[in-house]
């Protein structure tokens, strides 16, 4: 059951699902972050007593939005499933019962990418809503200085790239692709570079789970990414790219894996296993499963 705006349409679906539920006898309900988008827990107390265990799943900073409703959902679950090792941190005051299951991708939907001509022009990549395209303005600067320097694409896969007029990428050659669900993957295998910008100091971004990250690396391409939250963990010790929050770090990071192809192949490579081993449904999905076999037992 999804976190999603809630219209009269989605609250009947959802009081429908309660109505099965209630005359079905299912072990656990499985909520991702929340039922209803306001303040309210009565839909998930409900699921709970018809279905006997109540099972919540986070992978963003959600007790910003309502607290009070976070700390009562916390407490009246059997088990929390938390995206990362921060968010369990959040929630082990309110619940002992947690389980760290990352994000995660099917690595069979991700194939690697293809090893590209020498004379290719790179593709520096982002991916991503259009609402999130504000933190291309963190690395906005080093990548007009480097397109002074190394001739590259700034590929942009977004829904509506209206955004980007906000700051400045004078100089950049920026092309803007709509991101199409259905051929997301080949999406990500035509960048070289995978770009994962995110503010210092915002306490929504430190709780984020990095999918689209993990997404560039499932596919054999090296990340830059900002030394917040998760990915400080997901990017480790420069073997699958470079963290960087400076115009300098950016900067540097952006000239080093741009003018050499072959480190590019080579942290791409690096990037696939630590998705492979880490990342993946192949590797987490025994996690989830042994935890809801024991909860429902």
């Amino acid at each position: 059951m999804g976190f999603r705006p809630s219209q009269l349409l989605k609250r009947s679906v959802r009081w429908w699902h309660w109505l099965r539920a209630k005359l079905s006898s299912f072990d656990a309900v499985f909520v991702d972050r929340e039922i209803f988008d306001n303040t309210s827990t009565y839909m998930e107390q409900r699921f709970r007593e018809c279905c006997g265990k109540l099972v919540i799943d986070i992978d963003d900073a959600v007790f910003l939005r309502y607290p009070e409703k976070f700390q009562a959902l916390m407490q009246m679950s059997d088990l929390v499933v938390c995206g990362n090792t921060y968010l369990m941190e959040k929630v082990e005051p309110l619940n002992s019962r947690r389980l760290h299951v990352p994000t995660c991708i099917d690595l069979s939907d991700y194939g690697v990418r293809d090893v590209k001509l020498d004379d290719a022009l790179p593709v520096v990549g982002w991916m991503g809503t259009t609402g999130n395209l504000k933190y291309l303005e963190v690395p906005a600067e080093a990548l007009r200085i480097v397109s002074q320097e190394i001739p590259f694409q700034l590929r942009v896969v977004v829904p509506d790239a209206k955004p980007l007029s906000e700051f400045d990428l004078s100089g950049v050659n920026v092309m803007h692709e709509p991101w199409d669900p259905a051929n997301e993957v080949r999406q990500l295998q035509q960048m070289d570079i995978g770009l994962m910008p995110l503010f210092p100091n915002q306490e929504w971004d430190i709780y984020k789970c990095g999918l689209k990250l993990i997404q560039y690396l499932a596919v054999g391409v090296p990340g830059i990414a900002a030394p917040v939250g998760v990915n400080t963990k997901i990017i480790a010790g420069n073997r699958n790219g470079f963290l960087a929050q400076t115009t300098a770090e950016w900067t540097t990071a952006l000239r080093v894996l741009l003018t050499d192809a072959g480190l590019r192949q080579e942290m791409g490579a690096s990037g696939r296993k630590t998705v492979e081993e880490r990342y993946s449904i192949q590797a987490n999905y025994p996690v989830l499963r042994d935890a809801l076999l024991e909860l429902t037992r």
